[in-house]
């Protein structure tokens, strides 16, 4: 009996020897109204390690490596070419899952501190991230456009990559800052956390970030998701009388 309590103990034992993340965010609700320019998330916690270990034994340095995920998305994602001097739209690519916005911050540059194995389990950096094309396409094209998607969306503000935003203090403190732009999408977001040791990941933990619109910006998006009959006929209607009201006033200057 001894014995087998000692089984039934021993995933408990060991769990108890690895370190614990106790992450927060200086934000869990971001309201976007009509004068929304962006936010600046600090994001910051503590590093619990069992039995009084002292961080980073042997020399060996902790790292921390922070991920902020907006909602999964359908992209359809177009290639132009040139044809007689006019652009045109060529090929194309439908993507059935890709994260709205992507930010990763780390104390280290990512290649420095893990393999490229473990970036791509965790997803960690822009060329890892698991795109879920909704159409089979040979390698290099679907390469070719898996690295277009995340160009445009880095241009745009929406995925970008700190490797030196995360400062760590006495191996045990920890923050980083990360900015939101004002062209976010608006839903659920995931603050990712990972402690990093020797290219392995030690410990892991999320925290919930909600962004929504707020005032007119929000009766106006929920008019159009619940009642978008009824908000087109508004839209047109207003659209119409905005339009003979320009008309009236430019007849009578």
């Amino acid at each position: 009996m001894k014995a087998l309590a000692t089984l039934l103990l021993a995933p408990l034992l060991v769990a108890t020897t690895k370190p614990v993340l106790v992450p927060d965010v200086s934000q869990r609700d971001i309201e976007i109204a009509y004068s929304f320019t962006g936010a600046e998330l600090l994001l910051f916690g503590a590093i619990l390690y069992p039995k009084g270990e002292e961080p980073g034994p042997h020399g060996a340095p902790a790292d921390i490596i922070v991920v902020v995920k907006g909602p999964a998305q359908s992209v359809l994602v177009r290639e132009k070419e040139k044809v007689a001097g006019i652009w045109i739209n060529a090929q194309r690519m439908r993507y059935r899952s890709a994260p709205s916005f992507y930010a990763i911050a780390s104390s280290r540059p990512i290649d420095r501190i893990v393999d490229e194995r473990t970036r791509a389990i965790y997803e960690l950096g822009l060329g890892s991230l698991q795109l879920s094309p909704a159409s089979g396409a040979v390698p290099a094209e679907q390469a070719q456009f898996d690295a277009g998607l995340v160009d445009l969306r880095r241009r745009g503000g929406l995925y970008y990559a700190d490797p030196a935003a995360v400062e760590i203090t006495d191996g045990v403190l920890y923050r980083a800052r990360l900015s939101i732009p004002a062209r976010v999408p608006v839903g659920r977001f995931t603050a990712e956390t990972f402690l990093v040791r020797d290219g392995r990941v030690l410990a892991a933990a999320v925290r919930d970030i909600n962004i929504r619109k707020s005032g007119f910006e929000r009766f106006v998006a929920r008019a159009a998701d619940k009642s978008s009959f009824a908000y087109g006929l508004v839209a047109v209607a207003l659209s119409v009388a905005f339009g003979w009201a320009a008309g009236a006033i430019a007849r009578r200057v």
